[in-house]
């Protein structure tokens, strides 16, 4: 099946072919490092990391590009108000995003470029940009001219004079036009900034990704991605700008945006403080949850996020693991199924890939369930087909970034030191005598008692197994 992804562009599902047959090329912006952020702002490295995984499958290569934005006012206002240099703030919230999305199981892009190392690459542009009519200097700032050029609004579908009309809200004297946007500032003493044939200032926020996809990806890359609250007017700016330099060369030929989380009835917002930290979720819930939670709806719709979606997501995990352990002694080599291949081929649709997942484990437990109890042999054949399913959906979690770890290491079990694992294997087969006995008041008891302290018990083939709840 080919790729085929929707096109914000021209609002149509296009079938996917790069310009390089065996490397394609992926953009996709990257946080603004004044903070730690919020789930939703994890949703975009976890999804479209699935689809450089999957891009590096069909292709054979990729050249993936997700940028940090350590220049910013909300970085300046950070840093002032603690007293420090704005590096001492993007140096730790930069290595606090690395450490939250490797714990969510996002692979780092190939590269990661830093706006604050590329002051060269943006002066350069911005040069270019006034050579050829479309911006200008004024009172210390160079401003990007909406007028001169002629598409802008293709890809938010924004009638420019509207856009113009509601851009009349404390517009700048220095502005030609009330939509012109800011390339260039000019920085006080108090201010970080680098020298320009402008004066000594720092660059606008839209100015840097068109520079740092230029220089690490040329002027016309093959997907830019990002969150739709991005689409107006931080991507809208990004092609004018980039268009105007280089010539009308198209600059992204695939847009793809992802979807808000909503939380508690609105869209997670730093602005409504709505908001649950990565930093924290991770600390408080499997991280792995998290992720199956993000990938349980389309990248293109809005998320509902809430605990009771963690917590069905972990159950849900704890379905899929409990499978992985029936068959723990069974070798399998992963090998991602074709029936997850094709529904990722159709605009990365993860839902059901993760439904492909619980099809496998269920044939998996249909499979190794034995007629004749736990000790009941299995020959050569049988033992193959358990492996073949099992590598099926080994593969298929690998795919997800999901299932990556062993089922011991989900459940916890090597988390719990050995006297509670021991006092709570105890209270287990002290149930196990009552029940025996016919004291089923003392059964429930234990169940009871173990429930509060946040251990499921599991019946299975081969006996009663523990579970320490999320």
């Amino acid at each position: 099946m080919t790729l085929r992804l929707h096109n914000n562009l021209t609002r149509q599902l296009e079938p996917f072919t790069p310009l390089d047959p065996t490397c394609p090329t992926l953009y996709v912006c990257g946080p603004t490092v004044y903070n730690y952020v919020h789930i939703g702002n994890a949703r975009g490295p976890v999804v479209f990391g699935v689809l450089a995984d999957l891009l590096r499958r069909r292709f054979g290569g990729l050249r993936y590009a997700r940028n940090i934005t350590d220049v910013d006012d909300k970085i300046n206002t950070a840093a002032r108000e603690q007293g420090v240099p704005i590096s001492a703030i993007t140096d730790r919230f930069a290595a606090a995003y690395r450490e939250d999305m490797a714990a969510l199981g996002v692979v780092p892009p190939d590269i990661e470029p830093e706006a604050t190392a590329h002051i060269p690459q943006i002066v350069t542009m911005i040069e270019q940009l006034i050579t050829a009519g479309h911006a200008y200097a004024a009172e210390g700032h160079v401003l990007f001219s909406v007028g001169s050029y002629a598409g802008y609004g293709k890809l938010s579908r924004r009638d420019p004079d509207e856009m113009l009309a509601g851009a009349r809200v404390d517009v700048a004297p220095y502005k030609r036009d009330p939509g012109d946007f800011v390339l260039w500032k000019p920085s006080s003493d108090d201010l970080p900034g680098w020298e320009s044939p402008w004066g000594r200032g720092r660059p606008g926020w839209h100015i840097e990704c068109s520079a740092m996809a230029a220089a690490h990806l040329g002027p016309t890359i093959d997907i830019h991605a990002g969150g739709v609250d991005l689409q107006f007017p931080h991507h809208e700016n990004e092609i004018a700008q980039s268009e105007c330099a280089h010539g009308g060369q198209t600059f992204a030929r695939f847009w793809l945006h992802n979807g808000m989380l909503n939380f508690g009835g609105a869209k997670m917002s730093k602005s409504i403080g709505n908001i649950e930290r990565v930093h924290d979720l991770v600390r408080k819930h499997a991280p792995e949850a998290l992720r199956y939670a993000l990938l349980s709806a389309h990248y293109r719709q809005p998320l509902d996020w809430s605990d009771t979606l963690i917590e069905q997501s972990a159950r849900t995990l704890d379905g899929l693991y409990g499978a992985l352990r029936e068959v723990d002694a069974v070798e399998a080599s992963a090998s991602i199924p074709n029936a997850v291949e094709n529904v990722l081929d159709d605009d990365l649709n993860t839902p059901r890939a993760l439904a492909v997942l619980s099809e496998l484990a269920k044939k998996l437990r249909h499979a190794w369930a034995p007629p004749g109890g736990p000790d009941y042999p299995r020959d050569g054949a049988k033992l193959s087909e358990l492996a073949a399913i099992k590598g099926q959906l080994l593969g298929a979690g690998k795919a997800l970034g999901l299932l990556q770890q062993a089922p011991a290491a989900w459940f916890g079990s090597q988390a719990a030191d050995d006297n509670e694992a021991a006092r709570i294997q105890g209270l287990i087969d002290a149930r196990t005598a009552a029940k025996q006995g016919r004291d089923f008041a003392r059964a429930d008891a234990i169940r009871d008692q173990l429930a509060a302290e946040g251990i499921a018990l599991e019946d299975t083939a081969q006996g009663v197994r523990w579970v320490r709840k999320r």
